[in-house]
Formats: structure tokens, C-alpha cells, sequence
């Protein structure tokens, strides 16, 4: 299977720049997948979907303000920092643009002088290994002088917009980590969790989304396609939840596919989520068999993404696809600030 054939037509006006003025405002449709069909719906509407037996996971993972601007020291040229992963204290993997222009040895400064990188390899990779020095908490200083890290779809001023830094976190983000959110939870607000709870069980999982929830697919065909690991950990109450559902053939419902690759990637050939800390390495796409996640609640994703073929494998290709062409018909919003997809 090749991936032309997880492409779409996509109006760039679709393309939601600014979250609505509330967070549970959002349109839903809702995909069956029994009777391969799907309807218009609002997200809320959620919890009538839900059944008293499900357990409901949520991702908690937190935004950094992952993305920095500074200057060459050299020339004073513009540059742009992506952080990515931090490898080991003070040294991180980040996107660098331009990268080609730095090599070895080069350094960077931000925040007038009160952070600097050098980096430490040459240009190749996509990902760069940089060192950061500073005086005091490296964390404290990226909270004052980091960019919110936004997609690159949705497009900005150098300085983003004051709402951004809050309406790109989820109500229930605790664990700082990530470069970009867990999108599907963005829906929720504190009311719309409490009624989750009181309908059904919810479990929360960490994973730290990375570089790999949307770097590029780059083979041709999707078999050869794999996808960067990223940081979960799942605690014992956790698992431990989820574990008693699933001996009962109890649904587990996944918001978000960071959700879904966390759970798959804990899971033995049985089934059971193992509880504890790891890096999720599994790549989801069509054939791929479901150990743990029933269903999902999901953002509309890029085409030819690793997403897309995430929630593929899920739903099936030609069901997908049908409904992201109706969906783009009734002019839903899409990607990170947009509507969203319930699968069951």
C-alpha cells in the first residue's frame, strides 16, 4: 500500500487558526464502524456515547514552550529552535532552521545573552544535537523566553498570541514534557471531564508527544514507513484499571492517538498493559492488530501522515477517507484547533 493513497483534498480555509471561544464547541463526527457508516454530530454530545463499563484514557501530558528564537553569535542571523527531546541534562535534540547554516561548534544566543547553545554536530539528520548553558534553572528560563511550539499550519506572528500558551494545553495536562499537545483532549473542559467520570471510569496515561506524532512520512510505501519513539509511562492504578476492563471485554476508549500508540506500545502479546516508564516505539497502520484501544476520539489529521494511517488501521482506509471528503463537504475544522472524530 503506498501512501498516495492516505491523501485528501483539503480547502486551506478548513484549516483552524484560533481555537474556538469554547472548548467543548467543537463539532464531532462520529464514526460506527459495524455498520460502516457515520453521522454529524457535537462533541457535546460525548458522553452519551459512553457506556457505565468503559474506561476513558486521557493523555496529561504538558506543553513546554519548546520553540526559541535567537541570533547567530557570529553574524546575528536569525534562528529558529525546536526542541525535540532532551538526551541527557542540558543537552537536547532539536529542529534547527536553517540548520544547514550551523555547523559543529556553532552558538546560539536567546533571551538577550541569558541562554545559549552550541551545537554539536554537523548538518545530515533532521534532528540536531545541541547544548544549552545558562546561569540558574534552564527550565525557568525556557518558561520566560519560549515560544509556544504551534504547528506550522497554523500560522503566527514571531510571538504567537497570549491565549495560545493555555488554550494549547488540555484541562488535565500535568506532566511537563511535550512539543505538542495531546490535540484531541484540547475538546474538553473541567465539566465536560466531571460528566466523564460520572458516566465512566477514567484512567491517566503520560506520553510526551515528540518529533515522531509528525515527522514526514518518507517512504513511498507505507510498509517501510516507521515511526520515532516518544516517552510514556503508564502508573500501576493505571494499568491496573485497564487490565480489569479488558478480561471483561470492557471498552477502552482512547482520547487522542498519542493515547492509543502509549497503550499499544505497553502491551504484551496478550493484551495486557504493562505498568511503568518506556519509550513508545510501536508504528501503527493498516494491518496492524489492536491490543488495547476499542476506540478513539481523535482530531482530523494530515493527509499522508503517520496519523492518518494511525487511525486508518482503526477504522479502515476507504471509511476513513469517506468521511474526511464528507467532512470537508459540511466544512468542519481541522488539525490541532479544529473539530474532531469519534470512533467506535
Amino acid at each position: 500500500m503506498l501512501i498516495s493513497d492516505f491523501d485528501y483534498e483539503l480547502p486551506e480555509d478548513l484549516i483552524a487558526q484560533k481555537p474556538l471561544d469554547r472548548r467543548d464547541a467543537s463539532r464531532m463526527l462520529v464514526l460506527d464502524r459495524n455498520k460502516q457508516t457515520w453521522s454529524d454530530s457535537l462533541f457535546s454530545t460525548f458522553v452519551e456515547y459512553l457506556r457505565p463499563t468503559d474506561v476513558v484514557v486521557i493523555n496529561n501530558t504538558r506543553v513546554i514552550p519548546a520553540r526559541l528564537i535567537g541570533q547567530r553569535r557570529s553574524s546575528g542571523g536569525r534562528v529558529e529552535f525546536l526542541l525535540a527531546r532532551e538526551l541527557e541534562p542540558g543537552v537536547w535534540q532539536a529542529l534547527i532552521r536553517p540548520g544547514s547554516r550551523l555547523k559543529q561548534g556553532a552558538m546560539v544566543d536567546f533571551g538577550s545573552g541569558k541562554l545559549s547553545a552550541e551545537v554539536l554536530d554537523d548538518p545530515g539528520e533532521d534532528l540536531r544535537k545541541v547544548r544549552f548553558h545558562c546561569e540558574g534553572s534552564f527550565r525557568n528560563l525556557l518558561e520566560e523566553i519560549g515560544l509556544t511550539p504551534l504547528p506550522p499550519y497554523i500560522k503566527r506572528a514571531s510571538g504567537g498570541l497570549a491565549e495560545d500558551r493555555e488554550r494549547y494545553q488540555t484541562v488535565f495536562s500535568r506532566q511537563p514534557g511535550a512539543i505538542a499537545a495531546p490535540t484531541a483532549g484540547l475538546h474538553f473542559t473541567p465539566q465536560m471531564l466531571s460528566k466523564v467520570r460520572e458516566r465512566a471510569r477514567v484512567a491517566e496515561i503520560t506520553l510526551h508527544v515528540g518529533y515522531g506524532t509528525f515527522e514526514p512520512v518518507r517512504s513511498m510505501a507505507i510498509e517501510e514507513h516507521s515511526v520515532s519513539s516518544e516517552w510514556f509511562q503508564i502508573a500501576e492504578e493505571a494499568a491496573r484499571l485497564i487490565n480489569e476492563a479488558k478480561k471483561k471485554h470492557f471498552r477502552i476508549l482512547a482520547i487522542g492517538t498519542t493515547t492509543v500508540r502509549a497503550l499499544e506500545s505497553s502491551a504484551t502479546a496478550r493484551g495486557e498493559v504493562m505498568p511503568g516508564d518506556g519509550m513508545a516505539a510501536v508504528t501503527i497502520k493498516p494491518a496492524y492488530v489492536f491490543q488495547v484501544a476499542d476506540a478513539l476520539l481523535t482530531n482530523f489529521h494530515l493527509p499522508r501522515s503517520s496519523l492518518l494511517l494511525l487511525v486508518s488501521a482503526l477504522a479502515g482506509r476507504e471509511l476513513v477517507l469517506d468521511a474526511y471528503r464528507h467532512a470537508v463537504k459540511e466544512r468542519y475544522r481541522f488539525y490541532s484547533y479544529g473539530d474532531c472524530m469519534l470512533i467506535l
